[in-house]
């Protein structure tokens, strides 16, 4: 699978001087060598973004359309292929990853839609007072300008996917910078773009190294930034540029509530299982996982060694085989990382129930209980296979949990109760509530994002095109409305 990759420059192949290599968490054999844009480069990708928005937002909405449509077609057609580079790259399980590339299907299918529906205009009458007689207001959106889309490791494919997609379909040119520890997944959306006849200069894919971003981020001809990655990095890209708007797609610590009318057997295993399962796919390594289980002490008991028998069951090993549920996090490092926090936590008394293991990069599925909530695995986002499990005293007791943390992603909540979801809905700090699931269900036609430190803005196809444009009004004057 070794080969050398150039990047995309307004639409083109090209190489610069310098390249890294892509390695693969599990074996750390060479997947890739990608090639890296030099500063003039650069440059020339920003200036062929900005010399092309007004074309870009004028173009017809079917070539925008087909162009998406288009993506989304060969994506299917290349989903083996793709999957498995999304595997070796990142070391996420290859059943996930061929299910990664499914999502980007539908991100492009949603898009092309979009395109063909979006700014259709509304019309407001002002002869509602005196003053407007004769006036009626029209509304449409225009694209922001150029957009700088900055996407992380976890989900190298769509994450890419939900930068550019919108983009595309609202008519705004794009600059997506992939995460350097897997650009290649995201080059192959420049493939497949290449193949289309969107205008040169509306996309470029530039693998730029994280220590030459602060000059793109500051460039005042990319008024739009959509960032994917930590809070400490979102937030500081924020701060740095005030008066431009960004969207942050940041951390969390997921919570699965399971209420005291969740009891049944059935219940109990369904909820288990959907815990076990997504507290530890993709290594844990979702904004979404499932980090924190919040159990009313009615169900405890009963739920406790159902997680950690439906976690032990979980095959690890080579995300290349089929079989595999858990792989390697996507470096040493990060799996150190987590190796400190639980071993701090367990220091600090928590009870360790299963796995707390690291070998090299893979880190065991792991389930604590009794868990200090001053310890660092207690207040940030482990984004590991670990989960912990707490007791609450009934539903209010396990809102509070719940809200009692800086981020505000995504909760999940088991009950059969309306009643309870409406209560949810209404208490949780959170940017969505999933009722009957874990928090970790995302549709990507659906708004998602956070509250509190998890961000601003919110993604998702049709949501993701309305922060990248604004609202311009155009008042029509001596109407007989």
């Amino acid at each position: 699978m070794t080969s050398t990759h150039a990047f995309w420059l307004a639409g083109r192949q090209v190489s610069g001087e310098d390249s890294f290599d892509v390695t693969s968490p599990w074996d750390g054999r060479v997947v890739g060598t990608v090639s890296v844009p030099t500063d003039a480069q650069i440059e020339e990708a920003v200036a062929a973004a900005y010399a092309v928005r007004d074309e870009f937002a004028a173009t017809p909405a079917h070539v925008r359309a087909a162009a998406l449509d288009h993506v989304s077609r060969r994506l299917v057609e290349r989903t083996e292929e793709i999957a498995r580079l999304i595997s070796a790259e990142n070391g996420k399980p290859v059943k996930w990853a061929r299910g990664e590339v499914g999502r980007a299907v539908s991100v492009f299918r949603f898009a092309a839609e979009e395109a063909r529906r979006f700014n259709g205009g509304e019309a407001q009458r002002l002869d509602t007072d005196l003053g407007g007689q004769g006036r009626l207001a029209f509304t449409r959106r225009f694209p922001k300008g150029v957009v700088l889309g900055i996407a992380p490791f976890n989900f190298p494919l769509n994450l890419c996917a939900h930068k550019i997609a919108p983009a595309v379909a609202a008519g705004a040119p794009i600059i997506l910078k992939p995460a350097p520890a897997t650009p290649l997944s995201g080059l192959i959306i420049g493939e497949l773009l290449a193949e289309t006849e969107l205008p040169a200069g509306a996309w470029s894919i530039l693998p730029v190294p994280n220590d030459r971003m602060p000059a793109l981020v500051q460039d005042p001809r990319l008024p739009v930034i959509s960032f994917t990655g930590s809070e400490t990095v979102g937030y500081a890209i924020m701060d740095s540029v005030p008066r431009k708007h960004c969207t942050l797609e940041l951390g969390g610590n997921g919570a699965a509530v399971v209420l005291g009318d969740f009891a049944s057997e059935k219940d109990l295993d369904w909820a288990a299982t959907r815990i076990a399962t997504f507290s530890n796919y993709q290594g844990g390594q979702s904004c979404i996982s499932v980090q924190r289980v919040i159990a009313d002490a009615s169900v405890y008991d009963r739920l406790v060694p159902r997680i950690v028998a439906a976690v032990e069951a979980q095959v690890t090993g080579d995300p290349g085989d089929d079989a595999t549920d858990v792989g390697p996090l996507v470096s040493e490092d990060a799996a150190k990382r987590v190796e400190t926090w639980v071993d701090e936590a367990v220091a600090a008394g928590a009870a360790l129930l299963t796995g707390g293991k690291r070998d090299g990069a893979s880190y065991a599925p792991t389930v604590l209980t009794d868990v200090p909530s001053d310890v660092t695995l207690a207040c940030e986002e482990v984004f590991g296979p670990v989960l912990t499990v707490q007791k609450a005293d009934g539903e209010a007791a396990a809102f509070a949990a719940v809200n009692d943390s800086k981020y505000g992603l995504q909760a999940g909540v088991f009950t059969h109760d309306l009643q309870t979801a409406f209560r949810a809905h209404r208490a949780l700090e959170v940017g969505g509530v999933v009722i009957g699931d874990v928090p970790s269900y995302r549709a990507d036609q659906m708004p998602y994002g956070g509250a509190k430190q998890s961000g601003v803005g919110r993604e998702g196809v049709k949501f993701a095109m309305d922060d990248y444009t604004y609202e311009r009004v155009m008042v029509l004057t001596g109407l007989a409305l």
